[in-house]
């Protein structure tokens, strides 16, 4: 098994293509590839993380967890697993969480621009009252009256057609970020329609809400709220 049989570096995303498993660098404990972050040595010497597991050169994997790469840092994790002198930012847990955050309205960006998301609050309304919608979307700092109004008809709406499943609801991104995204402003709140581009966003979404809070006993895998 590659994870066992090297377990602090990965020999590059060219050659590795076909793991699924790796080694957290702190924890040592053996996770899927989705529940982990590899970070290389860029040119500069610095670490970066790499989100998308395509950057050239050697790999160090740490679990998806602020406090996990915070972790590293403070442990100098880095320097030994890459087994050379490197530069590591203490703001690297935070610009680790605003990377992901990014690579969250650019995937929201994308899925608008395939006409799959859906803003503002009577279009929202109208479309949970069709059952059209495929997740519901609220900004972080949104007003909690219109938030709970939607939720309750996102609920009433599964209760009716007897869906088996909540409908997703994400409140991982502030207005500001909505807005970004979107093209627009003051977004809080929207819905996604059905479709490849939406559920990436999804995916990226639980990601950053499991870096977040993946050591308050909430991973962002159990519920459908992220």
């Amino acid at each position: 098994m590659l994870a066992l049989a090297d377990p602090d570096l990965d020999h590059g995303p060219r050659t590795d293509k076909s793991a699924t498993m790796r080694m957290c660098a702190v924890s040592r404990e053996v996770r899927g590839i989705d529940e982990l972050i590899r970070f290389v040595v860029a040119p500069s010497g610095d670490v970066v993380p790499d989100l998308k597991r395509k950057l050239p050169g050697r790999g160090l994997w740490v679990s998806a967890s602020r406090r996990t790469v915070a972790e590293a840092v403070r442990r100098h994790q880095f320097s030994r697993g890459f087994k050379r002198d490197v530069r590591v930012a203490a703001t690297l847990p935070a610009d680790t969480e605003a990377l992901l955050e990014r690579s969250c309205t650019e995937a929201l960006a994308m899925a608008a621009k395939a006409g799959q998301v859906i803003s503002g609050f009577a279009k929202v309304e109208g479309l949970l009252e069709q059952g059209r919608a495929d997740a519901l979307i609220h900004a972080s700092d949104g007003a909690a009256d219109g938030i709970r109004k939607l939720d309750a008809i996102a609920g009433q709406r599964g209760r009716n057609v007897g869906e088996s499943r909540d409908l997703p609801i994400v409140t991982a991104l502030t207005s500001a970020q909505l807005d970004l995204a979107l093209g627009r402003s003051n977004v809080i709140h929207a819905a996604l329609l059905a479709g490849p581009a939406s559920k990436t966003f999804l995916s990226r979404c639980q990601i950053l809400v499991r870096y977040r809070t993946a050591d308050d006993d909430k991973t962002g895998d159990g519920g459908q709220k992220f």
